[in-house]
Order: C-alpha cells, then sequence, then structure tokens
C-alpha cells in the first residue's frame, strides 16, 4: 500500500468534540514497506518499491516525488479511479499512536497488476500480511521462482494456523506479535516462536515494543532487551525495527548483531517524531550496549544459556540513555546550524 502520512504529535487526546492543539507535524510516505524502503535507503542501500497506485492528482504526484528524493526506485502508477489516500496518525506525549486510514479493496487490487521486474536480482523482499493474501501471494511467489528470500511482516496473522502454513513456504524472515509478548510474557512469547519455527520459517522474529524483541533461527535464539527512553512517537517503530534487521541481514550479519541494530534503530526512532532515521554509527553505539539473553531451542523446547552483559545493568540503562540523548541532540544540532546556514543565504 503507498499513502502519504501527516503524523501529529499532541500532548494529550483532547475530549469529545473538542480540539487540541499540535506540537508538530511531519509527512512522509506510508505504509511499512514504504518506510522500509524510505530506511534503508537513508542508511545506503538500494531500495525499490512495488505498491498500488495513487491518485491522478497533486497528492499523488506529490508522493512519487517523495519516493524518488529519498533515493526508492519506484514505478508509481497513477489512476483516475480514485483520489490518492491520506493517512493521518496522532502521537501523544507518552508516543502512544491513533491512526486513521484509507484502504479500500479498489486501492488493494490495484497491486495484482503491478510490475514484478524489481524483483530481478534482488537480495530481499518485504511483504505485509494486511494487504491481503490474494494481492501478496503473486509476489511472493515470483520472489521464490527468483529466489529472492521474502520478508513477511505478519504481525497477529499467525493466530491463523492455516494462513501461516500458506506463507511459510515462501518466507524466510518472519516478523509477528503477540499482545502478551508485548507486555513481556515469556510463555506468549515463547509459544509464538515455537509456532514460526515449526512452520518451516528459518528466522522468526517477534517485537515486544519497549520489552526489545527475540529472534529464533535454528537453534539459535536471542533476547534482546530495548533501552529505556523517552517516547515521542512510536508511529513506523515496527516498521524501523523490520527496516533494521533487513539492514542487518544485507550485510551477513548474526541474528544477535541484526537484531541488537534493529532494537536500537526503533528504539531511537521513537524519541522523534517523523521517520528520519538516525545514523548508522549512532544506532551501533546504542546496539552494542544493550542486554541479551541466549536460549537454544531443542526437543520442541526452548531453554535459557545465560545472558551476556557487558557491564552491570544500571550501567546500561544509564548508558544507553545518554547515548539517546546525544543521538537527539546531535541531529538537532545539525538542523539549527542548517537553518542559520540557509537564513545566511537568503
Amino acid at each position: 500500500m503507498l499513502t502519504p502520512v501527516a503524523i501529529m504529535t499532541v500532548d494529550r487526546f483532547p475530549r469529545h468534540n473538542t480540539g487540541a492543539m499540535v506540537k508538530e507535524i511531519k509527512e512522509f510516505v506510508f505504509d511499512d514497506a514504504a518506510i522500509i524502503a524510505g530506511c534503508l535507503s537513508q542508511w545506503g542501500v538500494s531500495t525499490g518499491m512495488i505498491g498500488t497506485a495513487v491518485g491522478d492528482d497533486p497528492r499523488g504526484h506529490a508522493l512519487a516525488r517523495q519516493l524518488e528524493d529519498l533515493g526508492v526506485q519506484a514505478d508509481v502508477r497513477f489512476t483516475k479511479a480514485y483520489a490518492t489516500p491520506l493517512e493521518v496518525d496522532v502521537s501523544d506525549r507518552r508516543g502512544a499512536r491513533t491512526y486513521f486510514w484509507q484502504r479500500t479493496p479498489e486501492m488493494l487490487a490495484t497491486l495484482d497488476e503491478a510490475d514484478l521486474s524489481l524483483m530481478e536480482g534482488a537480495r530481499l523482499m518485504y511483504v505485509d500480511w494486511y494487504d491481503g493474501e490474494e494481492h501478496i501471494t503473486r509476489a511472493m511467489e515470483e520472489a521464490k521462482r527468483l529466489d529472492v528470500p521474502v520478508f513477511l511482516n505478519l504481525e497477529f496473522g499467525h493466530k491463523d494456523v492455516n494462513l501461516l502454513k500458506r506463507y511459510a513456504k515462501y518466507t524466510t524472515i518472519c516478523q509477528a506479535v503477540t499482545d502478551a509478548a508485548q507486555l513481556g510474557k515469556n510463555k506468549s512469547l515463547m509459544q509464538t516462536a515455537r509456532k514460526l519455527l515449526n512452520a518451516g520459517i528459518k528466522t522468526a522474529l517477534i517485537t515486544m515494543a519497549k520489552e526489545g524483541c527475540l529472534v529464533a533461527q535454528g537453534s539459535e535464539i536471542v533476547r534482546v532487551f530495548a533501552p529505556k527512553v523517552k517516547a515521542v512517537d512510536a508511529c513506523g517503530a515496527g516498521a524501523t525495527f523490520s527496516a533494521g534487521f533487513a539492514y542487518g541481514t544485507l550485510q551477513g550479519w548474526g541474528i544477535e548483531h541484526s537484531a541488537r541494530f534493529a532494537t536500537a534503530a526503533a528504539s531511537l526512532k521513537v524519541t522523534r517524531a517523523g521517520l528520519e532515521m538516525f545514523p548508522i554509527d549512532e544506532i551501533h553505539a546504542v546496539a552494542e550496549r544493550l542486554k541479551v539473553e541466549y536460549l537454544t531451542f531443542r526437543d520442541n523446547q526452548f531453554h535459557r544459556l545465560g545472558k551476556l552483559i557487558s557491564v552491570q545493568q544500571k550501567v546500561i540503562v544509564h548508558e544507553s540513555r545518554k547515548l539517546v540523548r546525544h543521538a537527539a541532540d546531535s541531529l538537532n544540532s545539525k538542523k539549527r546550524a542548517s537553518q542559520k546556514s540557509a537564513a545566511k543565504r537568503k
């Protein structure tokens, strides 16, 4: 799905039939696949986007220009059948977001006619389950034919065992979530990971919001704990995690390195509104200090092997917070310098 988005931050949501002052507005290209393409492009990875058609209107043409400005290859198709959709996301001061979107069967059906030639020579294809099985299977089948690994964002879709089974035959990396896992409940976390592995998926990613993530590949499992940060805007955090793990995979990293990087990238992202990514070196600085727990998968059971903690936990949390603040301050300084430079030129 391709759609422009306006991300607004407010202190708190207003009561019904009243208003609220908006603190900040950021505009970007959505949905998750477009976010990931944009993230990876900002990190120097060549990316392409195969998406739904957009309206042949100013908003649709502006979206195409945004993708081009991001360095994302895309043959954006324009249609007169409908207007370009718009998503509006509102984040409160705790980082929680409420979204309003347009996603009609007519829009999603345009995926069925999308040109898949961009997949030739690709090293990885990301696809979202919520675009609909009837629309994404064609691309997954083509990826399998071309021997391109598929990264599927399945979210809560794993609850449908038959759907999981159908997707598993195409999928190399699968990202999933459960409400219980996001609350840090290990039983749900382990059950979901085991379900994905038993379905035949090579790499299972279970995201847990502020609790971090678990990544399982074969008998190797790592649990990465996220740093404590001040959340401003959680919109796009899951997609940023996906982009981070995809980046690590494309670099040939192991699952621990990739999971650390993905967790750090997503944690930094929520500290500010919008989808401008932090530099790779700043993400690495946070990633290398995260607490990691090791497990193994044997006899259809998970076994805890121990924890790797480079320094005491209090120091890890303290240093992670310092690095997050430093990264944010660094970006703000660069922005102020850029604004002063622009003012001088004027």
